[in-house]
C-alpha cells in the first residue's frame, strides 16, 4: 500500500489529474468528450512532467557538481577492461539529459586519452538511462519496468563500448580531437554548498528553457493519440499483431529529436491505446540516443565508419531490448 501511494500519488500525481478534472467540470467542460479529455490530458501531463523535471534536474545537477569533466576523466582513467566500460556507462547516468549535450563531453574525454570504448559507453548511456529517466519511467510504467529499462540500457552501453574497443577503431576519431590534449580543469572541491545550490538552480532554468518546448510538443502529440486516434490503428501498427512493430518504432524514432521528458507523454498515450511495451521503449531509446541532430554533431567527431558502427550497435541493441520487453510484457506491464 505504501508503494502504491508512492507510485500513484507522488510519482504519478493522480491527485493532480483528479483536481484538474474537477476544475474543468466546474468550468462546464465535458471530460467525456474528446476535447475535454484532451484538455485534461494536456494540462495534467504538462504540469506533472514540469514539476518532476525541475525537481529531478535540481537534484541531479547538485550531484553532477561533484563530477565535472576532469574528475570524471580521472575516475574513468583508474579502471581497465570491461570495468572501465561499466564505470563510463554509470557516469553517463549523472550527466546531461540529451545526446546533443553529451557529445561535447564525449569529445573532451576522447581527446584526454581515455579508451575509445569507454567514452562510447558513456555516450550511449548518458541520454538513454539518466537518473531522470528512471524516475519518470516509474511514474508511468512502474518500478519493475523502469529498473529493467535502465539495466538493459546500461548493458547496451557496456557491450557497445566493449565491442567498439575490440574493433580497434581509434584511427576513426577525427584528427582535431586526437591532436587536442586535455580538458578544462574544474575544481569541484572548491565549490561550497551554496555554490552547488546556485549551480543546480541555474541548471534547472537552463535545461527547462531548452526542454519545455519539447514537453509541450510531446504532450500535445500524446493528447491527440490518447483521444483522437482509434485504438485499433495503434494496435495494428504497434501492437502484438505486427511482428515488425519494434523495428518500425525504432526506425521512426531515429530521425526525431527529443529527450526523455518529451517522449514520456507520447509513450504513455501509446501504451493506453494498446501498443506493446517493448515497442514503445524502443521508440523512446531511438529518439533519445540516435536522434538526427546528435548524429550530425557526432559526425564532426568521428569518421563515417565508426559512426556507422555506433549506429548499428545501438539500433541492434534497441531492437533486441524491444522484443525482450514484448515477450515478457505480462510480467512488467503497469496496471492502472
Amino acid at each position: 500500500m505504501i508503494w502504491d501511494f508512492i507510485q500513484y500519488q507522488i510519482l504519478g500525481m493522480k491527485w493532480l489529474n483528479t483536481l484538474i478534472g474537477r476544475m474543468l467540470e466546474a468550468w462546464g467542460l465535458d471530460l467525456h468528450s474528446r476535447v475535454g479529455a484532451s484538455v485534461q490530458f494536456f494540462l495534467y501531463d504538462v504540469i506533472k512532467i514540469t514539476v518532476l523535471l525541475c525537481l529531478l534536474i535540481f537534484g541531479i545537477s547538485y550531484l553532477q557538481s561533484f563530477f565535472p569533466p576532469e574528475r570524471s576523466r580521472k575516475i574513468m582513467g583508474k579502471f581497465r577492461g570491461i570495468g572501465a566500460n561499466i564505470v563510463g556507462a554509470l557516469l553517463g547516468t549523472v550527466t546531461p539529459f540529451c545526446s546533443c549535450s553529451s557529445i561535447p563531453l564525449f569529445m573532451g574525454f576522447t581527446s584526454a586519452g581515455l579508451p575509445l570504448g569507454v567514452t562510447f559507453s558513456f555516450l550511449i548511456s548518458s541520454p538513454m538511462v539518466d537518473l531522470g529517466s528512471l524516475v519518470l519511467l516509474m511514474s508511468v510504467f512502474g518500478a519493475h519496468t523502469a529498473v529493467l529499462y535502465v539495466l538493459l540500457g546500461l548493458v547496451i552501453a557496456v557491450m557497445g563500448g566493449t565491442l567498439i574497443e575490440k574493433l580497434h577503431m581509434d584511427d576513426q576519431v577525427a584528427d582535431f580531437i586526437r591532436s587536442h590534449k586535455g580538458v578544462a580543469e574544474i575544481e569541484a572541491d572548491d565549490l561550497t554548498f551554496s555554490d552547488r545550490l546556485i549551480y543546480a538552480k541555474e541548471q534547472v532554468f537552463a535545461t527547462f528553457k531548452k526542454v519545455f518546448p519539447y514537453i509541450l510538443i510531446g504532450v500535445g502529440i500524446g493528447a491527440v493519440i490518447h483521444n483522437w486516434i482509434p485504438e485499433n490503428w495503434i494496435q495494428t501498427v504497434l501492437g502484438s499483431r505486427n511482428p515488425f512493430g519494434v523495428i518500425l518504432a525504432t526506425l521512426v524514432g531515429i530521425p526525431m529529436y527529443a529527450d526523455i521528458f518529451g517522449t514520456i507523454p507520447v509513450a504513455e498515450a501509446l501504451l493506453a491505446k494498446g501498443a506493446m511495451l517493448g515497442t514503445i521503449l524502443s521508440f523512446m531509446m531511438a529518439v533519445t540516443t540516435l536522434s538526427l541532430p546528435s548524429m550530425i554533431m557526432l559526425k564532426r567527431a568521428v569518421k563515417p565508419k565508426l559512426l556507422g558502427v555506433f549506429i548499428a550497435i545501438c539500433t541492434a541493441g534497441i531492437i533486441i531490448i524491444g522484443y525482450i520487453f514484448n515477450v515478457f510484457q505480462h510480467l512488467f506491464i503497469f496496471r492502472r
